[in-house]
């Protein structure tokens, strides 16, 4: 069994004037909306329940889906109206809407990518990791670091020159910058003791110390985020 998370309830500032009058999972990239396009992705991979978290126009996207009869799958919403909760904090607060004991992939709306997800099932399933993220060498202004075997060991943020530690190999670890998906074990949910309003990246970074939180490098040809409108025009010439 396998389950999925969308995270869809970010505010989408970056993609003004889109989102305006819609959520950023409802923008569309060549007329097709960015979240039938992940679930479209899900359902290739053969997922068996999908779960959705709504925050921003959450209304837009329940109709959505219900006028499109949530695409023939399983799909559960996970209601952020009244706060939102950053990525760790949604995710926590999904966890009762999973299939139990089944692994979970965590799938950014605004991702646009050519991966072969079944590459970072497998690699899951081989390295018995706790988290596998899917990691790019490219440039960003935040950092996750990981040593030669893949391990997580610190953050840093260049523009602030913020750093966290997680393992004091962090020094000689190699840099990479986040891709947005992430496949976690159903071992993490007991292990999450935050509360309310955090992120997972702070999350992993804390169970790093001990855990098994591995880079999957990902270098399929495409890949971007789509957060703001520069992002879609690329991604559409793309397309065609």
């Amino acid at each position: 069994m396998l389950n999925a998370m969308i995270f869809a309830a970010g505010l989408g500032t970056r993609l003004k004037p889109h989102t305006d009058s819609k959520p950023k999972a409802l923008v569309e990239l060549a007329g097709v909306p960015l979240l039938e396009r992940a679930i479209l992705k899900l359902i290739e991979l053969k997922v068996d329940r999908i779960v959705i978290n709504v925050h921003h126009y959450a209304d837009m996207i329940e109709g959505f889906l219900q006028k499109n009869n949530n695409f023939g799958v399983d799909i559960r919403i996970s209601d952020e109206r009244e706060e939102l909760l950053d990525t760790g904090g949604g995710l926590k607060k999904a966890a009762d809407l999973f299939i139990p004991d089944a692994p979970v992939l965590i799938y950014n709306v605004d991702v646009f990518s050519s991966l072969d997800l079944s590459e970072l099932i497998n690699f899951h399933k081989l390295t018995g990791a706790l988290v596998s993220m899917v990691m790019r060498e490219r440039t960003s202004s935040r950092y996750l670091y990981f040593s030669k075997d893949n391990q997580l060991t610190g953050w840093k943020n260049c523009k602030t020159g913020e750093v966290k530690v997680a393992r004091e190999e962090m020094n000689k670890s190699e840099p990479m910058a986040f891709s947005g998906i992430h496949l976690i074990s159903p071992k993490l949910f007991p292990l999450i003791t935050e509360k309310g309003k955090f992120s997972i990246i702070d999350l992993y970074l804390r169970l790093a110390k001990n855990e098994k939180i591995l880079a999957f490098k990902d270098s399929s040809k495409i890949w971007t985020d789509l957060g703001k409108p520069e992002d879609l025009a690329w991604a559409e010439d793309h397309l065609k």
